[in-house]
């Protein structure tokens, strides 16, 4: 990328019914629930006077559908990277952390480990994840030095994104929030990323899905 730094926004997808449930999603396409929808609209409002100059967004529908709102206002297609993807947790998506303790003790014992190299579900180790996640971020902050760029993705890609900018280590226990439709601010420099922001949610103050029709 060239000397100047990229500022990115980088945003987690609104919540969908398996946020809601404590449902693994991973890859499996999950579309945004009533409040997810509402969230996403709050989210193009307040980044209303942002300069962007593209719009990243992971392929999966949740992402896709928090990007919309923002796209339209700006008159831009977003850009969508499978990269930029969830952790794939195979066999195990679809089920609550509680039935995946229940029926495989083991597993989840090394998940919640945090153990960089092993394949949860048999889908992706964290090692292999991250590595792919924050290579997908560092080429589009890479394509747009100098300007301002907004990235949808999911709270997996955000926690190995912050790791990288705080050089925290992967097998390292998470003391961050990464709230559905929150804004998160970094830096893109040629000697990597850094923090700005974290968990920026004061658009969603009192927005509540008791508030939201289904």
């Amino acid at each position: 990328m060239t000397g100047e730094p990229t500022r990115i926004l980088l945003i987690r997808h609104g919540e969908t019914s398996w946020n809601r449930s404590g449902r693994i999603q991973g890859h499996t396409d999950i579309a945004l629930s009533a409040l997810g929808e509402v969230q996403a609209e709050r989210l193009a409002d307040a980044l209303s006077d942002e300069p962007l100059a593209a719009i990243y967004s992971s392929d999966l529908l949740r992402a896709r559908q928090t990007a919309a709102p923002l796209a339209r206002a700006r008159g831009l297609t977003p850009v969508l990277d499978a990269g930029l993807r969830e952790r794939s947790f195979g066999r195990f998506e679809g089920l609550s952390w509680d039935e995946i303790a229940s029926a495989h003790p083991e597993e989840a014992q090394r998940w919640r480990r945090r153990e960089p190299d092993f394949p949860v579900g048999g889908g992706e180790s964290l090692t292999v994840f991250s590595a792919r996640c924050v290579a997908a971020l560092e080429r589009a902050a890479a394509a747009h030095g100098g300007a301002c760029i907004a990235v949808v993705a999911h709270g997996g890609v955000l926690d190995c994104v912050y790791r990288a900018a705080t050089r925290v280590a992967l097998d390292a226990p998470r003391s961050w929030q990464l709230g559905n439709a929150s804004i998160n601010r970094l830096l893109a420099t040629p000697q990597g990323l850094s923090l700005v922001g974290w968990n920026d949610d004061h658009h969603l103050a009192g927005l509540s899905a008791d508030d939201i029709s289904a």
